[in-house]
């Protein structure tokens, strides 16, 4: 079925948002007495949810607490240490422009998500904004994703998903859907060829193109 509907991740694939995510990651592991990681670990951690991260950086007994100092200090610097990636806002227009109902999904709190694209100007463009709450777990449990179809009142056959990491392609795959990744986030083209995807684009300027080529 040609695909009338996407579904967004957030960062790595519409905002870099790196530089405010480490920066309220010290501030959790520095208010927990250690040590912060590089950038480059960050990175890697980043995709599966704000528990995950802390259990990754903290460990488990300190997570909770590493969770509670992350969002205090998140809000503060959620807009100015994030950036839409370039071509967002063309293929964002262009999509709208032939008629495509689009959606967000991210592991990110969703008032924290919708804030970021508020301040960007892009928040507009989006049908509903999902992410973790009491009757949604983290990607890739699919509960999301049948959330947003039904918000845009589209089906899993005609929903393509587009994200930068493997849970992407697992959160797709779980609701029925399509699945396109790119190499802007927290993996490389080489290991996102091994995701499973249908496709591969090298940045968000390629995704109307490649919607096209599906049937």
């Amino acid at each position: 079925m040609k695909p009338r509907a996407v579904v967004f991740d957030l960062d790595g694939t519409l905002i870099d948002g790196y530089d405010a995510i480490h920066d309220a990651l010290g501030y959790a592991m520095t208010g927990l007495g250690l040590p912060v990681p590089g950038r480059a670990s960050v990175r890697a951690m980043v995709g599966h949810g704000l528990e995950s991260l802390l259990e990754q950086a903290a460990g488990t007994e300190l997570a909770a607490e590493g969770v509670r100092l992350f969002r205090a200090r998140y809000p503060e610097v959620a807009v100015s240490g994030s950036r839409l990636l370039p071509g967002v806002e063309a293929a964002l227009m262009r999509l709208e422009a032939a008629g495509f109902a689009l959606a967000l999904a991210s592991n990110k709190p969703p008032r924290f998500s919708r804030m970021i694209l508020e301040a960007k100007g892009i928040a507009s463009c989006f049908a509903a904004i999902a992410g973790p709450d009491d009757a949604h777990p983290p990607k890739p449990d699919p509960a999301m994703l049948r959330s947003l179809l039904s918000a845009m009142g589209a089906g899993a056959a005609e929903t393509v998903c587009v994200g930068d990491m493997e849970v992407d392609v697992a959160f797709a795959r779980a609701g029925g859907c399509r699945a396109i990744v790119l190499p802007t986030g927290s993996r490389s083209e080489e290991y996102l060829r091994e995701a499973g995807a249908d496709a591969m684009i090298a940045s968000l300027d390629e995704l109307p193109g490649a919607l096209e080529r599906f049937v």
